[in-house]
């Protein structure tokens, strides 16, 4: 049985939510068994691993709509870790469900005020979940970061307003999370190419899977 439901969440497009859940997916199936659970209608995630044949041994994705509950429970039976891939949107029954069931919840963001501040909602949404699930917790995670730019005041003071804390591993800007997309693979299939990704990667789950 698994008490890590991870799910990755943000209504707002561009965020890099999907390429988070993948490649957060295929670095905790070389922990343990692990399942994608694929919530977005648009299945932008069912089609990257379809794309690549599963030549990365991605773990197998499966399509959730209303039920998601249900499909979570499943999951777990077999799976020590479920990333959940969540619609974009903040209000529904699939969303509702999501968040009863997860343990985890990651809110990508680019590290802008203005992109930060879109996703406001998202605050209210895990705080609401939290009410009826309290052992969920949540954390935004900073996408596209440029290392040689700190974090700008603005920016600063924009998270240290949002109810959400921010994660202190963050995604890089690099070309290897682009070229993964492209061939249908994760970072970790990349070999030398992607070996700077994995390690923005495999800090995100060590951090919280420390939690």
């Amino acid at each position: 049985m698994t008490d890590r439901v991870i799910a990755v969440i943000n209504q707002k497009g561009g965020t890099g939510k999907t390429t988070l859940a993948l490649n957060l997916a295929a670095g905790l199936a070389r922990r343990a068994a692990t399942a994608i659970a694929d919530a977005d209608p648009q299945r932008s995630i069912s089609q990257w691993v379809a794309m690549g044949g599963n030549e990365d041994a991605l773990p197998r994705v499966t399509q959730v709509g209303d039920s998601a509950a249900a499909a979570i429970f499943h999951l777990k039976k077999n799976h020590r870790y479920v990333v959940v891939d969540c619609p974009p949107a903040v209000q529904g029954a699939a969303i509702e469900e999501i968040m009863a069931s997860a343990d985890r919840v990651l809110i990508p963001v680019l590290p802008s005020p203005l992109d930060l501040w879109a996703s406001v909602e998202m605050a209210a949404l895990v705080n609401a979940a939290q009410k009826k699930n309290g052992a969920l917790q949540a954390w935004l995670v900073l996408n596209q970061v440029e290392t040689r730019n700190a974090l700008s005041r603005v920016m600063q003071q924009a998270v240290a307003e949002f109810d959400v804390p921010l994660l202190q591993a963050s995604i890089q800007r690099r070309a290897a999370y682009r070229s993964a997309a492209v061939e249908g693979v994760s970072v970790y299939a990349l070999g030398s190419r992607g070996l700077q990704a994995v390690a923005d990667i495999e800090a995100i789950i060590e951090e919280v899977l420390r939690q």
